[in-house]
């Protein structure tokens, strides 16, 4: 195993840990980086990873291909229906293979990981370490999936990779049933879990720049008009995005 399939397994164990179920929706960007509209940077934008499912009466994750492939198309659809808004240029990640598609998917849970990690030590006060915060001062908002990801494919023609994570586990009978009775007795019991991350990370240095997320996101990634709602939740305050020209109506 190689130095980064060990630091993504270790991230994705620590990903595992219980996120508190409040305040769930949070943005934050580092420190002194800003992008305006048509600025000339360039944005490579790597296809989401999605992950679709039922939870199970017990909690677990149970995949469904034909969910995963559904919401997929549907994601990547609303994706490229609102690139123009994303208010510089943007290209997509060439399609890859062996090697290279190997490290995509490794960065790609890299990002994830290092979503969860921003959510759960960093933006939730209990938990915030001592490193990502100062006295009296804004909190430090440093972190990085490394400068290996200047090797990734498409990397030498942009300045910035757009990485999105997103997994719906929605609640089998089992799941349902066992919220319903734990309700009657007093106790809490969440039923699905529908999480989604953003994040705009720096080629050159690997330093994540801006992080949306959420943990309880709206919209059923299966159909159509939920998935552009989730996209758009996804891409809430971008930086430099652009609200869409409407277009002229016909005389």
């Amino acid at each position: 195993m190689n130095l980064l399939s060990r630091a993504v397994a270790a991230s994705l164990f620590a990903a595992c840990i219980v996120v508190p179920a409040s305040a769930q929706e949070r943005t934050a960007t580092k420190g002194g980086f800003s992008l305006a509209p048509q600025s000339g940077k360039t944005i490579l934008v790597f296809r989401p990873t999605v992950r679709v499912g039922a939870q199970s009466t017990g909690g677990m994750f149970e995949p469904n291909a034909d969910w995963t492939d559904q919401a997929r198309k549907n994601i990547d659809d609303a994706l490229a229906k609102r690139q123009q808004t994303l208010g510089n240029k943007v290209i997509v990640a060439p399609v890859s293979y062996g090697e290279d598609a190997q490290l995509v998917e490794e960065y790609s849970a890299l990002f994830a990981a290092v979503s969860q990690s921003v959510i759960q030590y960093q933006f939730f006060v209990g938990n915030r370490l001592p490193t990502k915060k100062r006295d009296n001062k804004a909190d430090i908002f440093e972190w990085s999936l490394g400068s290996g990801v200047g090797a990734l494919p498409g990397a030498k023609d942009a300045d910035y990779a757009l990485f999105i994570y997103n997994k719906d586990a929605y609640g089998s009978t089992g799941r349902k049933m066992l919220q319903f009775a734990a309700a009657l007795g007093g106790v809490g019991v969440k039923s699905g879990e529908h999480a989604g991350y953003a994040g705009l990370v720096d080629l050159k240095t690997g330093n994540l720049l801006w992080l949306n997320a959420d943990g309880a996101m709206g919209g059923d990634v299966r159909e159509l008009d939920g998935a552009d709602k989730r996209v758009g939740q996804l891409l809430e305050e971008f930086p430099g995005s652009v609200q869409p020209k409407l277009a002229t109506a016909q005389q």
